[in-house]
């Protein structure tokens, strides 16, 4: 599942017309470079949850042939939130593991890797960690030496290990039991599910990602990604089918 239905207010006054995910980087819509990831992991059905300017998305990408995946569109309205978007995707999502990742980031992961480490591991969800300077402005998460989440955005106060502190990229593998422990309605999932999850002791899991990632979601990052990607035509280059 791709996150698509935000407003992108801190891109405003450009998104006040086009959604963000539709933005131009290097040639290609910002959402294409998500949907580049998954495609390369083997995945080819996709959800992509719609609100801002939806229709725009929709006439945009279409059923997805041209970027070599399948779309199924699930639109909001209101607009829930993260986990109210992922729980209303229920239907689509809950036959399977499936990832969920954000329309506005680039990101050089291989993420057929990560869902393999994830699944290794018998985890019921796993987030992909980085290592940031700024971490603790973006909210903590904390894993101990096995790689598993201990503490989340300060909760718990103590825990009786050394913890490694991260940020969160963007990036989940999730598991269909979750749906378990998520309500309909409008919530986001790290406010809400993985604080739950945390205190019902399940499997929760940080895979550490340390290679090339950029968040395109204000101004200064929308031009700091248009310049890596002029630098580095590799990342530039989301496949078509």
């Amino acid at each position: 599942m791709i996150l698509a239905a935000g407003f992108g207010s801190r891109l405003r006054p450009l998104t006040d017309h086009t959604p963000k995910p539709l933005i131009q980087v290097a040639g290609h819509p910002l959402i294409a470079y998500s949907l580049a990831l998954v495609r390369a992991a083997g995945i080819r059905d996709v959800v992509v949850n719609l609100h801002h300017r939806g229709d725009q998305i929709r006439a945009a990408l279409g059923d997805g042939a041209r970027y070599g995946v399948s779309i199924t569109y699930s639109p909001e309205d209101p607009i829930l939130n993260t986990g109210g978007g992922i729980k209303q995707a229920e239907p689509y999502l809950e036959g399977d593991r499936f990832v969920v990742l954000n329309s506005d980031m680039i990101c050089a992961l291989d993420l057929r890797a990560v869902i393999d480490w994830h699944a290794a591991r018998g985890a019921l969800a796993t987030m992909v960690l980085r290592p940031d300077p700024d971490a603790a402005h973006y909210g903590l998460i904390e894993i101990d030496a096995e790689a598993r989440i201990r503490r989340f955005l300060g909760t718990p106060a103590t825990v009786g290990v050394p913890l490694t502190p991260l940020m969160f990229t963007g990036v989940h593998v999730l598991e269909p039991a979750v749906f378990a422990h998520m309500d309909a309605g409008r919530f986001g999932i790290n406010a809400v599910t993985y604080p739950r999850l945390l205190a019902a002791g399940c499997a929760l899991f940080g895979y550490t990602f340390s290679g090339y990632w950029r968040v395109l979601d204000t101004h200064e990052g929308l031009a700091e990604g248009r310049c890596d990607l002029q630098a580095d035509p590799r990342l530039a280059q989301p496949e078509r089918a």
